[in-house]
């Protein structure tokens, strides 16, 4: 007869231990370590599996999901058999989301299933109706916070969401529902059914006040796909991001505007992200950044004030604080803009976060507008990565950049004097191979 071992075993980071603490030795999170049983058997040889070769392996047939935003972030669509986790605050309209694309989908022929465990199925009905999906097509429904009750029907859809992961729970879990054991138990399951089924499905998961997915760490490891949809609730835009996609890029994001009949893409989301009305302002720069394969066009405002305290503060929102730390320092050592005696405080408009190093020239010039209260031209935008030498390093896809500007109606583009001189018309360039010499250039 096999024996049986006792172990605890964290949720957070896989450590195990004979005996239960209030606090993993290992990385220190509270209340993670839960009770396991293993069996001490001798493991049985498994079958012998043959190798494939990777070209004669075929690629999965995706599933648009009727929202072309959506289709972006995920790749094209959902891949048969993959699990899609997204995540976002309470009220973002992930539920509102997934249930339009589950009403797409359906409306075009796919047979479509949505179990709710938090909500009844009268409520789900009533939002399907005020965003104006409330028939047609085989869009099935179930209300249970049993995930045995569900997993049956999930055989032949085309997608199958579960809304949300902590409020239901499993035969075998143990515990109460959200529970670190109760969510990898629930979880695993519909991972399961959805790889022998090659069904894709979606789950939906809480946010903790820290921003992460509620749950052990595990849970974004067991997927295929993270998503996080994130929005101010004083702004009727959402955006959704990819962390995770074994089947697509991880930079894209989609842009869509929540209206009284749900959740709509934005067409040209560049205008959303700056203002072209108004007189020139010091401390305002424009700079062309990419998220994905799209260009955006990026409002970033920076204000210099005196500070009465020794230490002055260093802000930023929608930017990193640590680069903005780096670029002051540039300034200063460099082009003998000193800040050390000031409050910076940094802002990209419209609630974007910027992650390419390309916006660095229009943080740089943005920071020392402000500091000499001199406007930049309002019809230049900035293309650059600045380096801890001042130099100004040529930027990626930057003709698409050009292009992108040309558009929105920019005259003037500043950029590297590195870049390759085949550049789309439309737009005076100005090449400039500093930051010392791009001040110089706006003075």
């Amino acid at each position: 007869m096999a024996r049986k071992e006792q172990l605890f075993i964290c949720d957070e980071c896989g450590f195990q231990t004979p005996t239960w603490s209030g606090r993993c030795p290992s990385c220190g999170e509270w209340g993670s370590l839960v009770e396991m049983t293993l069996s001490a058997a001798p493991a049985r040889p498994g079958k012998r599996v043959e190798p494939s070769l990777i070209s004669e392996v075929g690629l999965p047939e995706r599933h648009p999901s009727g929202i072309a935003e959506f289709d972006r972030v995920l790749g094209g669509g959902f891949v048969p058999g993959a699990v899609t986790l997204l995540g976002g605050e309470p009220g973002v309209g992930k539920s509102t989301l997934l249930l339009q694309a589950c009403a797409e989908m359906a409306a075009a022929g796919r047979k479509v299933l949505y179990v709710s465990g938090e909500e009844s199925l009268s409520q789900v009905a009533i939002r399907a109706r005020r965003i104006g999906r409330g028939g047609g097509g085989d869009l099935g429904t179930i209300s249970s916070t049993a995930i045995e009750d569900s997993l049956g029907f999930v055989e032949g859809c085309s997608v199958a969401v579960f809304d949300s992961v902590q409020s239901f729970t499993a035969e075998d879990g143990g515990g109460f529902p959200g529970t670190p054991s109760q969510v990898r138990a629930v979880a695993q399951k519909i991972i399961e059914r959805s790889k022998a089924a090659s069904v894709p499905s979606v789950i939906i998961g809480h946010i903790t006040k820290q921003g992460s997915i509620a749950g052990p760490k595990l849970l974004e490891h067991m997927v295929d796909v993270v998503l996080m949809f994130t929005g101010d609730r004083s702004s009727p835009y959402r955006l959704l991001r990819s962390y995770k996609n074994r089947f697509g890029s991880t930079d894209e994001l989609g842009v869509f505007e929540m209206k009284d009949r749900g959740l709509v893409p934005v067409q040209d989301p560049s205008r959303l992200f700056w203002s072209s009305a108004g007189d020139p302002v010091s401390g305002v720069a424009m700079g062309v950044i990419m998220e994905g394969s799209r260009p955006f066009v990026a409002e970033v405002q920076a204000l210099v004030a005196p500070t009465p305290f020794p230490y002055p503060k260093r802000t930023a929102r929608g930017i990193d604080a640590g680069r903005l730390q780096l670029m002051l320092a540039v300034l200063d050592r460099r082009c003998g803009i000193s800040t050390g005696s000031f409050d910076v405080f940094v802002n990209v408009a419209g609630g974007l976060s910027v992650k390419d190093p390309h916006a660095d020239l229009a943080l740089c010039l943005s920071v020392a507008s402000a500091a000499l209260d001199l406007p930049l031209p309002a019809d230049c935008c900035f293309v650059g990565e600045v380096g801890l030498a001042g130099e100004v390093r040529p930027a990626v896809r930057t003709p698409l950049r050009v292009r992108e500007a040309a558009r929105l109606g920019f005259k003037k583009a500043m950029i590297s004097a590195f870049e390759s001189d085949e550049m789309p018309p439309g737009v005076g360039l100005v090449r400039v191979r500093n930051l010392k010499e791009a001040l110089k250039v706006m003075r």
